[in-house]
């Protein structure tokens, strides 16, 4: 699946754009030539944006990035930030002027203006033809209906008595209810077990999704990167533990899976990202049921949670290979750095003053990876993850569920 490599020229890489109009940062080498490298503009704010900053450093490339605000966590570190409103399409216009091409760390801005700004000329990728998918449940299931990727059982309901009649047609409640649009960690998202129980999602004026309450083993992922001339690389298939609808803990490779079922779950992804069009990466969040199946839950086209072990336990990471794949750069290995990476996510607690824990962390675990994005510290806030590999997947288990409980104040030795 890897393409050969080869040589880019910016006429063919950014078609929309003469040499005179790329708005590319210039260096001067010690040779004296001029050297280019392209500017890439991200909306969006948050760690993901930090994390795809810090990718992006060794290549050279200049980062941009449109945020909410001047706190958020990638606006702490980048130092070329606009402030703007993603929703606003002149704001987003001002914005991918002075870009090379424009990607994303959230699914939220407008499928509209992303239309618009592609018809300006402006390079977005994922475009909008593709990123749709991951930001409109219905549009996501009847698309992968049509290319034949298994899914739960689902349609669009109008009111609570059509819930009812949906629960019918797959054997009876309880049922899951989603907004089409919108829902994140759990958010937008509803176990219903009777009609009565479900006058909540339709309060508002987003379409709901109703879908079968798959009985599966557990959550898996896999995450995929796509060129724009149709490169394709996949990283192993993982296993993400869930409480309370957000990630916690992500086991790569995932334990125990048999080879045909990791090989189905990759294929599948890659066939996604290729018949969606998708460039960048691409999280295919599944279940695996009881009697062998894999469905696809969900799709994000970004980096993702259940990729973050790739900082420190894959050869290249999901961050460096989204930049490479949005400027369209032959892509990095994929394949694990050991035999077993764990990422726990860190959350918010009590215990504000995180700093002071490093020192215990790192003293206890001289190999362990701590990843902070730079927030305030709030219960039940993703403040940050670790990291920790090995081949004693017991072992690495332990040192970070460690860590992450330590750095959280739930455990104080």
């Amino acid at each position: 699946m890897r393409a050969a490599a080869r040589r880019i020229s910016w006429r063919s890489q950014f078609p929309g754009r003469s040499a005179r109009q790329a708005p590319r940062t210039t260096r001067v080498s010690p040779a004296g030539h001029n050297v280019t490298f392209p500017v890439v503009g991200m909306v969006g704010g948050g760690q993901l944006a930090r994390m795809t900053h810090e990718a992006g450093i060794p290549l050279g490339v200049r980062f941009r990035i449109l945020s909410d605000g001047p706190r958020d966590s990638a606006a702490q570190v980048v130092a070329d930030v606009t402030v703007g409103d993603y929703r606003d399409l002149d704001t987003l216009r001002a914005f991918a002027a002075g870009c090379d091409v424009l990607t994303f760390d959230h699914e939220h801005v407008p499928t509209e203006h992303l239309r618009a700004l592609e018809a300006d000329g402006v390079i977005v990728r994922p475009g909008a033809e593709a990123l749709v998918h991951a930001q409109d449940k219905g549009v996501m299931r009847t698309r992968l209906a049509v290319i034949g990727i298994p899914c739960p059982r689902n349609r669009i309901v109008a009111d609570p008595a059509d819930v009812s009649r949906f629960a019918a047609e797959v054997g009876g409640f309880p049922v899951v209810l989603k907004t089409v649009r919108g829902g994140y960690d759990g958010k937008g998202v509803w176990i219903v077990r009777s009609e009565a129980d479900a006058a909540e999602p339709f309060r508002g004026e987003v379409p709901v999704l109703a879908e079968e309450k798959v009985d599966f083993v557990r959550e898996l992922a896999a995450n995929v990167v796509r060129s724009p001339h149709g490169q394709a690389v996949a990283y192993p298939v993982v296993e993400s533990i869930q409480v309370d609808g957000v990630c916690d803990t992500v086991i790569a490779p995932a334990p125990g899976l048999p080879e045909e079922l990791s090989a189905r779950a990759q294929g599948m992804a890659l066939t996604i990202a290729d018949e969606l069009g998708v460039v960048g990466h691409l999280a295919v969040e599944l279940f695996e049921t009881a009697d062998g199946r894999i469905l696809v839950n969900e799709l994000a086209m970004r980096p993702h949670n259940s990729g973050h072990w790739t900082m420190d336990g894959a050869a290249t990471s999901q961050f460096a290979n989204h930049l490479r794949a949005v400027l369209d750069l032959p892509l990095g290995d994929p394949r694990p750095r050991a035999p077993w990476t764990v990422m726990a996510n860190v959350l918010g607690g009590d215990y504000p003053d995180m700093y002071t824990a490093y020192l215990h962390c790192m003293a206890r675990d001289p190999g362990l990876k701590i990843h902070m994005y730079g927030k305030d510290v709030k219960p039940g806030r993703k403040v940050g993850h670790v990291n920790t590999y090995g081949a004693d997947l017991a072992e690495v288990r332990e040192r970070a569920r460690h860590a992450a409980d330590y750095l959280r104040g739930t455990i104080d030795e």
